[in-house]
């Protein structure tokens, strides 16, 4: 399957595409005053254990301190089992308050939540993961043939220097790489080691030690493959730092970067704008008719399948088959365009037919599998749902481009302005209670203040007419429909 990368450059943002076959599979955004930092390696201060939840809160300059589990702490014990291996000691034991540590982030702060941070540091390289702390040598789980595995295994051993220690993991793409660009690799990334280790010397925490790269950079030598046919970048200035970044390191990428010139611009030219807004629209149409309803809250992402108009079949459940088909192929892509990890929950239109389960399951798991990001499938519930977990290391692009209506805090609702007027009418009899005045006023919406004009007039009199007192209403044009105040006069 073909594809190509479109990177759009502005001075406070990048924004990069991934098209196959013409159609936007991912979006990857970066805003300049507010870049991922999943990768980035910083001296810490450790400002509080929690020997109860066996992790520390560590700070690192950041405006939320980051969180460090005692599963996330790398071994140096006599006997550990290499790269991944614990302390079995608990966290109290192995932390405590004011002391300086090197850590690493591994999840960006998301929501409310801090940073989640890990001792063990990794580097990554075009072709190699660099484990400084280990002697490790591991390979792609990806690369299945295990005379493949031990063939790579040895090549490694055999470029790495007897007197500088340190472990690697193979990735995928280091397969069909040469000796040379192995060593080159290597290289690199013990460069960057060192450059961290010299930064150490004599800091004082919390500082950074090393930055990850930028998301352009990221692209060139994580996610462009041997698919890839080109990478279109519409910024010149841009096109010529990656240019040189390609040629020091993933000179394989060099001869597919190419700046466009033209005068539309990059992504309406390939429709990936509109695609974006739909991408934040809570309703997908699928082409048979039918829709997706996503709802994405704190504790999972619930999609709802619908056959809306489609009835192209006679046969109603082959209808229902249809629909589920088509959504489970949208669905799919629609997690990897929105980002959307976490807890999933798919509620695929109900099927009596088991073969029709199996065939619907099959061709979720077979669109599921395009997606780089760690996924575990389920499969289908009891009550007829699909359970599913996608790996969250940033926030989605909903959270990204946007923030909580301030009319309804996010809730997706707002009070009608019979239930406001009904909330006015009880504060002003407990307001009368309490307080000594000679007239209340209501300032609020002008679509309440009208409803207490006509429908609600009689209510209104009434209650002056109880509490003894005035009542004079204003109409507030800057208050949202469920803003009010009441003023003793």
């Amino acid at each position: 399957m073909t594809e190509q990368f479109l990177i759009n450059f502005t001075p406070q943002e990048t924004r990069a595409a991934l098209l196959q076959q013409g159609v936007v599979q991912e979006l990857h955004i970066e805003r300049t005053n507010g870049r991922g930092i999943v990768g980035n390696v910083y001296l810490g201060r450790v400002v509080r254990v929690l020997p109860g939840m066996q992790s520390a809160f560590i700070e690192i300059g950041l405006e939320r301190t980051a969180f460090l589990h005692v599963a996330d702490i790398w071994s140096e014990r006599p006997g550990g089992n290499g790269y991944g291996s614990h302390d079995a000691r608990p966290i109290e034991r192995i932390l405590s308050e004011g002391q300086s540590i090197t850590v690493q982030v591994q999840k960006d702060p998301i929501g409310t939540k801090g940073a989640r941070l890990t001792t063990q540091i990794s580097i990554a390289g075009r072709l190699l993961v660099h484990l400084p702390q280990d002697t490790h040598i591991g390979i792609s789980q990806r690369i299945g043939d295990e005379a493949e595995r031990e063939k790579l295994r040895a090549r490694i051993q055999a470029l790495l220097p007897p007197d500088q220690p340190g472990g690697y993991i193979l990735r995928t793409v280091a397969a069909d790489a040469s000796d040379e660009e192995l060593a080159a690799d290597i290289a690199y990334l013990r460069r960057i080691w060192r450059e961290i280790e010299t930064r150490k010397v004599g800091a004082l925490p919390p500082m950074v030690l090393h930055h990850d790269l930028t998301l352009a950079q990221r692209v060139l030598r994580d996610l462009v493959t041997s698919e890839t046919t080109g990478v279109i970048i519409d910024s010149r200035e841009n096109f010529q730092k990656l240019q040189s970044f390609a040629h020091e390191y993933v000179p394989q990428v060099s001869a597919r970067l190419l700046h466009y010139t033209g005068e539309r611009p990059l992504f309406d030219l390939h429709g990936v704008e509109e695609e974006i807004q739909k991408a934040l629209a809570r309703r997908v149409d699928l082409k048979s008719g039918g829709y997706l309803i996503f709802d994405q809250t704190e504790a999972m992402t619930t999609v709802d399948v619908n056959t809306g108009g489609y009835v192209g079949s006679r046969n109603f459940d082959d209808t229902i088959f249809k629909t589920n088909l088509e959504a489970a192929q949208t669905i799919a892509r629609q997690l990897r365009l929105r980002n959307l990890g976490g807890i999933i929950i798919a509620d695929f239109i109900d099927m009596e037919d088991e073969e029709h389960k199996a065939a619907v399951l099959a061709e979720f798991n077979k669109a599921l599998a395009k997606d780089h990001t760690r996924i575990t499938v389920s499969g289908f519930t009891q009550l007829g749902l699909v359970e599913m977990t996608r790996k969250r290391t940033r926030e989605s692009l909903a959270h990204v481009l946007c923030e909580p209506c301030p009319t309804c805090g996010g809730r997706g609702e707002v009070k009608t302005a019979q239930t406001v007027c009904y909330e006015v009418l009880r504060e002003l009899l407990r307001e009368a209670r309490q307080f000594t005045a000679k007239e209340m006023r209501v300032l609020a919406a002008p679509v309440v203040i009208d409803l207490f004009l006509e429908e609600e007039s009689q209510a209104l009199a009434m209650l002056s007419e109880f509490i003894g007192l005035p009542i004079s209403l204003h109409a507030e044009s800057g208050y949202t429909q469920e803003q009010f105040d009441i003023v003793l006069m």
